[in-house]
C-alpha cells in the first residue's frame, strides 16, 4: 500500500450521508447500492480489486476481493465529531494474510483495512510538515492528504498495536484485529475516532474521507474481505 490519493471533489462533497433522528449519521449502508463510494486506485500499474454490493449472512454489505491487487472504495466525509465521534461497523475477512509484516513495506498488506483521511487547518501545518507534504505531493499528486489513520485486520501482531506506516509516517496503523480467531464471521467494531484524530494530528484535524479495501500487492497473496453497517454515534450511544 502507497500514499493515499483523494480528488478535490471527494474531500468537498458529502452526498447520502444520512442521519436518523437520535444523530447517528450513516455512511456505508450499502442496501441501496455503493453510491457516493467510488473506486480510488493509488497505482495505475497495479491490478485492481473488485468490490460488489450484495447480501451477506442476511445483511447489506461491501465484499472486496483482493488477488495480488490493490484498490480501493472511498466516499466523502462531512462529519461533525464533536458530536458523533464514534465510529461503528462490521466486517469480516476468510482468513488472515500469511506472509504480510506492516513493519516493512514488502509486507504492507492486510485483509481488511478501514481508514480515515484527515486535513489539518494550514495554519497549524510547520514549515517542516509543508515541506513533506509537498514532497509528497510532487511524487504522488496534488491530492495527497495531510494525514490518515488505518484500522487493520492484521496477521502477526497484536490488538492494540499502533506504528506508522511502513511508506509514510503521516498515515498511523492500528491493528483492532490479528490472526484467524475471529475469521469467517462478522465483527462489529466501535472506535472513538475523534480521540486518535486529535491524538495523532491535534485537536483541529478533521476526517474528510473513509475509504475500506483488502491489500495484497506487495505479499502477492489473496483475500476476501466484507463491510457493513458503518455510521458515527455519540460517545454515549450504542452502535445500531
Amino acid at each position: 500500500m502507497q500514499t493515499l490519493c483523494l480528488t478535490a471533489s471527494a474531500v468537498t462533497t458529502a452526498k447520502a450521508q444520512t442521519a436518523d433522528s437520535d444523530s447517528v449519521v450513516w455512511v456505508g449502508r450499502f442496501d441501496e447500492g455503493t453510491s457516493p463510494w467510488r473506486e480510488i486506485r493509488l497505482n495505475t500499474d497495479l491490478k485492481p480489486n473488485t468490490f460488489v454490493g450484495r447480501p451477506w449472512d442476511g445483511q447489506a454489505a461491501l465484499e472486496v476481493r483482493s488477488s495480488s491487487s490493490m484498490s480501493m472504495l472511498g466516499r466523502p466525509l462531512a462529519i461533525d465529531l464533536a458530536r458523533t465521534p464514534v465510529l461503528c461497523w462490521r466486517w469480516r475477512v476468510d482468513a488472515p494474510l500469511l506472509t504480510a509484516d506492516m513493519a516493512t513495506k514488502a509486507g504492507d498488506d492486510y485483509a481488511a483495512r478501514l481508514y480515515l483521511s484527515v486535513a489539518i487547518p494550514d495554519a497549524e501545518k510547520s514549515m517542516a510538515l509543508r515541506a513533506k507534504l509537498g514532497l509528497a505531493r510532487a511524487v504522488f499528486g496534488p491530492e495527497v492528504p495531510d494525514g490518515a489513520v488505518n484500522y487493520v485486520w492484521d496477521n502477526r501482531h497484536p490488538v492494540g498495536t499502533e506504528r506508522p506506516n511502513a511508506y509514510t509516517d503521516r498515515t498511523t496503523m492500528v491493528v483492532l484485529r490479528s490472526g484467524a480467531a475471529d475469521a469467517g464471521r462478522w465483527v462489529r467494531e466501535r472506535r472513538h475516532v475523534a480521540r486518535d484524530i486529535a491524538r495523532l494530528f491535534g485537536s483541529s484535524a478533521a476526517a474528510v474521507q473513509l475509504a475500506v479495501t483488502a491489500d495484497t500487492d506487495n505479499t502477492r497473496e489473496t483475500a476476501h474481505a466484507g463491510f457493513a453497517a458503518i455510521h458515527f454515534v455519540p460517545e454515549d450511544a450504542p452502535c445500531r
